[in-house]
């Protein structure tokens, strides 16, 4: 009985080290992983540059610092919450719908479906057929005179036409 008592004891114990072994390799997340969160953020050394492509020293810190975060269990959003508090939202990707940010993604469909618009109404006045306005010019001088240029004009026109 004692001998199976110990075997019980024994395996248990194997048991547990390999467990806190096991724990004790927390896997490292994968540069997918953790450029996944960085393209979502820019550099704030560089300007306009995502931090996933960048090339300084500050910014291959800084992927290393989300990769220690998400190693430790972070989650994204508390990835991203970090670097916010640390830099300021001008690293974010996309900004944040506080305050005037959210004219980023109202102004531009706005001014678009009003530039849809203006260019529908433009193409509609454009096929419609102009008015046509009374095609003899108004006598020159006093009403009911004519101008005798004009007249001679007109006079060698109908003859022209009525040759042909």
């Amino acid at each position: 009985m004692r001998k199976y008592l110990f075997a019980i004891l024994l395996t248990l114990l194997f048991g547990l080290l390999v467990v806190s072994v096991v724990y004790a390799q927390q896997p490292t997340p994968s540069d997918d992983q953790v450029n996944a969160i960085a393209k979502q953020l820019y550099c704030p050394v560089c300007e306009n540059i995502p931090l996933d492509v960048c090339s300084t020293l500050a910014c291959a810190q800084w992927r290393e610092l989300i990769r220690t975060k998400l190693a430790a269990g972070w989650s994204e959003q508390q990835i991203k919450d970090y670097f916010v508090e640390q830099y300021g939202a001008r690293v974010l990707g996309t900004p944040p719908l506080r305050g005037l940010n959210w004219l980023v993604y109202v102004v531009p469909p706005v001014a678009i479906l009003a530039g849809v618009y203006i260019l529908y109404r433009a193409l509609r006045a454009w096929k419609q057929p102009a008015l046509v306005a009374d095609t003899q010019p108004p006598p020159a001088g006093m009403p009911g005179e004519t101008d005798p240029a004009q007249d001679e004009y007109i006079a060698r026109l109908e003859e022209e036409v009525r040759k042909r």
